[in-house]
């Protein structure tokens, strides 16, 4: 682990391959490890052969990334298409015995559309769907993914019908549970939720997936499951054997598969293609911004060129019996944690896992299907997790009213559907709150409803009227375009009958991108519209002027901030550049911040701000919400980079197995107390020593860090991982203060 300095972008193309090979490399072992049971797991519960999902990550890194347009992306198959494939193969199912021949056919020209979709830059087509809607269909798949798999991690034979019957239907199964397979499921869910709580940094080394594979492969042993016979317990008799492990053939050329274009004049085959193919691109579209985020270089991807290199590798993969290919997030999140440079990883990541099928195939024919389907029904719970509900809620009423119909509509019919019915259903909402007819209201959201106005060649007001929802993404995107990078700019929503959600994600994906190359955008002409929630996405209509009320804890820090002379405001502030210049957000993306209370200690001219912070751990679906109150220090002169925290047991024993990979613990022998309790890691050790004077060390090891860190210019302090009240602001200014004392 190691603190970025200058943020010097990589060498991209062949330079790059040549001069970050080692770092993307190391990190390319850590995603295989990642990708390899997730594969597994995503072929089976997709109703395909277990080594399908493992040929389909193989070709997501050696073949997609010579032609895509991302930097730090992972590419392969993804939980988010189970469904799909799942109802593909019930659309094309015609008792032949040849659908998964007529599925991969789909998978091709799905392929193809998305590789046209890129050529003609119409890849804008998955960015207009509704955000409530796609949260809508992401719930959907968790629901299909747990459903199909927790029959399998019960060791019951999974009944007919929809997903919601099958889920009506499983208490009454429950009875036929098989207490072994059970077992190998209950110590895998334990392992998924227990291995990444534990404070070890050797229990990290290996993610938590494969984990549930070491941990679950003794069980197969124990239990015997290379041959089929009964196990008795009690007056019950239970059934194992080979069944119930992952079937790969040991000639891996008898795993090819081939498509089969026989269906392609018939309805169920388009339906099926349209699905795959809008569901990947979305997905991609969606995890390719993602993972912007989370680059610490700030660089972007080319997403028409992400739709040809993942279109073109779904079509190699469905030729010979793979799964559709797209860009993951938790795999990417790994690659990014893990100090990837450019897109080779996602190549080393393509060979590591090829090489791991030729030399690891009997290994693998030992993992049971139950540890494989208890990660799925882990992902599917969180997909579908009541935190979901609870953050959209949070988002405003009427965006989970759009999420639950298009979670119905799916259940009952399928994605595609699902997808067409919950956007007309968000479009039929949004005409009745602007209230104007269907025809004025489509003019005012598509028809020159953005201006551009170029006062100087850096600064520019952009001026939005009518209805700024879904439909006016590529009006508002072509002119954004037109902003040069650096550019200060006054977006003026004063106009507006309706701001959608969709619409305001945009927008703040804009002021991220202006303030990283330097410009400062400012966000106006809300003051007279109304939602149902204060959260800053959160639909607005304009009705009147209307007057905003301090919470309770609002008018607390308001009365602090008169009784001591500091500076209070409540409003949401989108512009957090500051704060994402530390390490510590580098990888966690800032939604905004709110609750700023500003200051000044005088006698050291330390200028100090406390701000509650939304960010992210994680990103897009699979990301989990925190709303944290931190403290920054803006100092006089500069200091040295560094990181703090506090050091947890054992760590040290794990540092000297990390050591080869960069990671380094700054200890002082004459202070064992605080290199025992303290984690302090920086590059420049000479500074760092010398900045952490006796004084300093011995102030800390009296003092509760949670987590401290230096960028140069400012200090940044967290109180906790959650919101504070009144009296932890009032300790943490009084510790910021004491604290100055010694640095200045």
């Amino acid at each position: 682990m190691s603190i970025s300095t200058a943020h010097k972008r990589p060498a991209s193309g062949w330079k790059g391959l040549k001069e970050n090979w080692r770092s993307d490399f190391l990190a390319a072992i850590s995603v295989a490890l990642v990708a390899t049971p997730l594969g597994l797991g995503i072929a089976i519960a997709s109703g395909l052969p277990a080594i399908s999902g493992l040929t389909s990550a193989i070709i997501g890194g050696i073949v997609v990334t010579l032609f895509r347009g991302s930097h730090l992306a992972i590419n392969g198959p993804a939980a988010g298409l189970i469904a799909v494939i799942l109802s593909a193969i019930q659309l094309l199912d015609d008792g032949t015995g040849q659908v998964l021949h007529y599925v991969l056919a789909a998978i091709c020209i799905a392929g193809l559309i998305q590789v046209l979709l890129g050529i003609f830059r119409l890849g804008f087509i998955a960015e207009i769907i509704p955000s409530s809607v796609i949260q809508g269909i992401m719930v959907a798949i968790g629901i299909i993914i747990f459903t199909s798999q927790i029959y399998v991690a019960l060791g019951i034979d999974p009944v007919e019908g929809n997903t919601v019957q099958k889920l009506i239907q499983l208490p009454g199964q429950l009875k036929h549970t098989n207490l072994i397979i059970l077992l190998i499921s209950i110590v895998s869910l334990v392992i998924l939720v227990v291995m990444p709580r534990i404070n070890l940094r050797i229990t990290h080394f290996f993610p938590a997936t494969l984990w549930v594979l070491i941990l679950t492969i003794p069980l197969v042993y124990a239990f015997d499951f290379f041959g089929e016979h009964l196990i008795h317990i009690g007056d019950r008799t239970f059934q194992v054997g080979p069944q119930y492990l992952i079937d790969i053939p040991d000639d891996l050329s008898k795993a090819i598969l081939y498509p089969d274009f026989s269906k392609i004049d018939t309805f169920p085959f388009w339906v099926a293609v349209i699905s795959i193919a809008l569901i990947a691109s979305i997905q991609t579209l969606a995890m390719a911004k993602a993972v912007d985020k989370l680059d610490p270089y700030r660089r972007k991807s080319n997403l028409n060129k992400d739709l040809i290199g993942v279109g073109l590798g779904t079509m190699v993969a469905g030729a010979i019996g793979g799964l559709p290919i797209i860009t993951v997030i938790v795999r990417s999140s790994v690659n990014v944690t893990n100090n990837a440079k450019t897109k080779w990883s996602n190549f080393y990541h393509g060979i590591l896992i090829l090489i791991f099928v030729l030399l690891l195939t009997p290994v693998i024919q030992t993992v049971p299907l139950a540890a494989l389907a208890a990660i799925l029904v882990f992902i599917g719970f969180r997909l579908a997790a009541p935190s979901v509900f609870s953050k959209i809620y949070a988002m405003g009423i009427e965006q989970l009213i759009f999420m639950v119909v298009t979670i119905i509509i799916t259940l009952y019919s399928d994605l595609l559907w699902g997808i067409i019915g919950g956007t007309l259903f968000t479009l039929l909402v949004h005409i009745l709150l602007a209230r104007v007819p269907p025809r004025k209201f489509w003019n005012l959201a598509t028809k020159k409803n953005v201006r551009l106005h170029a006062k100087t060649d850096t600064q520019y007001d952009l001026t939005i009227q009518g209805v700024a929802n879904f439909l006016s993404i590529p009006s508002i995107d072509h002119k954004m375009k037109e902003i040069p990078p650096g550019a200060d700019v006054n977006i003026d929503l004063s106009d507006t009958r309706l701001v959608g959600m969709t619409f305001t994600e945009k927008i703040k994906e804009f002021l991220k991108e202006q303030n990283d190359s330097g410009g400062q955008v400012t966000l106006g002409g809300l003051e007279n519209h109304v939602s149902s929630s204060i959260h800053d996405r959160a639909l607005k209509i304009f009705l009147h002027p209307v007057s905003f009320r301090l919470s309770p804890r609002q008018q607390r820090m308001s009365d602090l901030a008169q009784k001591h002379g500091y500076t209070f405001d409540s409003m949401v502030n989108l512009n957090t550049s500051n704060l994402r210049s530390f390490q510590f957000f580098e990888i966690r993306p800032i939604e905004a911040k709110a609750n700023c209370l500003k200051g000044r200690f005088d006698q050291f001219k330390v200028q100090w701000e406390i701000a509650d912070v939304t960010f992210n751990e994680g990103a897009s679906f699979s990301a989990e919400v925190f709303h944290s109150t931190v403290m920054t220090l803006r100092m006089p002169s500069r200091i040295p980079k560094f990181v703090m925290e506090k050091e947890r047991l054992f760590d040290k024993i794990f540092d000297r197995v990390m050591a080869y990979s960069g990671y380094r613990d700054i200890d002082f022998k004459l202070y064992p107390t605080f290199s025992k309790n303290i984690l302090l890691m920086g590059e420049n050790e000479h500074e760092i020593r010398s900045f952490f004077t006796d004084d300093l060390i011995e102030f800390f090891e009296t003092e509760q860090v949670q987590h401290i860190e230096s960028n140069g210019e400012f200090l940044l302090i967290f109180i906790k991982m959650k919101l504070a009240r009144t009296d932890e602001t009032e300790s943490v200014i009084d510790f910021s203060k004491r604290l100055c004392e010694k640095i200045i």
